[in-house]
C-alpha cells in the first residue's frame, strides 16, 4: 500500500526570519588553518553581500608554510591572518565590509582585548586549551557575546592518547545575553574543561613542529557546520547548541543537548556529559 502523504506544514520548511545582524557588527575568526581559512573566505562572501557596514577580523599567530599546501589555500608564505586579509582585500574593496588582521594567538594576557562585548566569535582552533580559555573568559567577563567553535579530529592519536580516524567533527555555539542562553563549550565536554594540550604560544619548538594529519574533506565539513550555525543564528533559526558529523558514516545531526533558550522553549532536564570521540 502506498504511503500517505503528509501535507501539513512542517516547521523545518518554514522560511527563516530576515538577517538580524545589526550594522557595524563585528565578526571575528580565531584560527586560520584548515578549517578557519575556508570559513573566513565564505564568511567574507556572505557578509559582503549584506550591503551594510560590517567588520571581519581575522586572528592567528601562525604562518603558512609549504607543508600546508595540501589542504589550505594561500598565495604566499607569511602570517595566516595577514595573507588571507590581503587575499580578500581587493575583492571586497567596493563593499561595506572591512577586513582586518591580527597576528596573534589568543592567550590569557590578550583575550580581554581580542574578544569584546557584542562580538560574534568563530573559534576554528585545533586545541582544547584555547577553547577552554575563550569559553571561560566569555562566561566570566562578557555579558553579550556569541562563540561558535568547530573543528574535526586528526588522524592517529589525539592529545589524550585516543586513536582517531579523522572523519569526525562537531560545532558548538555558546550564546550569552546577560546570561547563558546555551551551554558553554566546557559544560558537557570534559576534554575541553580539562584539556590535555596547551595553548599554541605555550608550546615548545618541538611541539610546534609536530602536526596532526587531517582529512581535507573533514576540514571542509567542519567549516560548513560553522558557517551553517552562524547563518542560522543571524537568521533567528538556530535550534541546537551543538551539531556533530562523521563524513565516513555520512551523518550530521544535532547533539542531544539543551537547545539555545531564546525565550520560546522550556528548560529540559540536564543530560549526561557528551562522550568525546
Amino acid at each position: 500500500m502506498p504511503r500517505k502523504t503528509d501535507n501539513r506544514p512542517r516547521k523545518h520548511n518554514l522560511p527563516l526570519a530576515p538577517v538580524r545582524l545589526p550594522p557595524d557588527s563585528v565578526v571575528k575568526v580565531i584560527g586560520l588553518g584548515g578549517v578557519g581559512g575556508i570559513a573566513a573566505r565564505y564568511l567574507a562572501l556572505y557578509l559582503g553581500s549584506l550591503r551594510m557596514p560590517l567588520r571581519l577580523v581575522l586572528m592567528d599567530g601562525d604562518a603558512f608554510e609549504p607543508t600546508n599546501f595540501s589542504r589550505m589555500f594561500f598565495l604566499r608564505h607569511g602570517n595566516k591572518a595577514t595573507v588571507i586579509r590581503d587575499d580578500l582585500a581587493e575583492r571586497f574593496a567596493q563593499t561595506q565590509l572591512t577586513i582586518l588582521a591580527i597576528e596573534e594567538y589568543v592567550n590569557a594576557e590578550n583575550v580581554d582585548r581580542l574578544i569584546r562585548e557584542n562580538d560574534i566569535v568563530i573559534l576554528a582552533v585545533d586545541n582544547h586549551a584555547t577553547r577552554k580559555l575563550c569559553s571561560d573568559f566569555c562566561a566570566k567577563h562578557r555579558r553579550n557575546v556569541v562563540l561558535i567553535s568547530g573543528g574535526n579530529d586528526g588522524i592517529g592519536k589525539d592529545s589524550s592518547g585516543s586513536e582517531r580516524r579523522g572523519t569526525y567533527g562537531n560545532c558548538q555555539v555558546y550564546v550569552r545575553r546577560g546570561k547563558d542562553l546555551s551551554p558553554s563549550l566546557t559544560r558537557y565536554h570534559p576534554e575541553i574543561a580539562s584539556p590535555a594540550d596547551r595553548l599554541p604560544g605555550d608550546k615548545s619548538c618541538a611541539e610546534l613542529v609536530l602536526s596532526v594529519p587531517q582529512i581535507l574533506f573533514a576540514n571542509l565539513t567542519a567549516a560548513a557546520a560553522i558557517l551553517n550555525t552562524f547563518w542560522l543564528y543571524v537568521g533567528g533559526g538556530l535550534h541546537y547548541s551543538e551539531i556533530a558529523f562523521d563524513i565516513a558514516d555520512g551523518i550530521m545531526r544535532p547533539a542531544p543537548l539543551p537547545a539555545p533558550d531564546f525565550g520560546a522553549r522550556k528548560k529540559k532536564k540536564r543530560p549526561a556529559a557528551v562522550p568525546s570521540r
